[in-house]
């Protein structure tokens, strides 16, 4: 099943359950996926790489949001944001915890041949490739920052 028909059958099972937060969550899911497979340079489905590459971003800018809401005095507002982003997040793929990116890190150096803080390219470019999805980029940018400078 892809991940527009979950959505499209989830959005059935709140509108049933008439749970109109969860709704607006699914339905701005949707809707990025529509904009997606709409775009020009779309050939119509997108993978589930892109997928992946979508959700990740709403999940960005809902924390991003709610860290502004959080931070202007407005909770209701955060708690919304909050909500949508643990809606959409159910349907990333698993988060490795830091110490999995750790040690997926240390082996990608080690394939790498990666020597000191002049690498971190080539190391942040195989690890983004390898942990797409599965660790965020900027966790994956400080781990490395700490394994590579002495």
């Amino acid at each position: 099943m892809t991940l527009k028909q979950q959505i499209d059958n989830d959005i059935k099972k709140a509108m049933l359950a008439k749970n109109k937060e969860e709704l607006e969550a699914l339905r701005a899911i949707k809707s990025l996926i529509l904009l997606a497979e709409t775009d020009k340079s779309s050939t119509g489905d997108i993978s589930a790489d892109v997928e992946n590459k979508l959700l990740q971003k709403a999940v960005k800018q809902r924390k991003e949001s709610a860290d502004i809401f959080q931070q202007q005095g407005r909770q209701e507002l955060a708690d919304k944001e909050n909500f949508q982003l643990e809606v959409i997040s159910r349907y990333l793929p698993k988060q490795l915890s830091e110490e999995e990116v750790m040690t997926a890190l240390k082996n990608i150096i080690q394939q790498v041949g990666a020597k000191g803080p002049q690498d971190m390219g080539k190391v942040m470019g195989a690890a983004t490739k390898s942990l797409s999805g599965q660790a965020d980029g900027k966790l994956i940018s400080e781990l490395v920052k700490k394994l590579l400078v002495p």
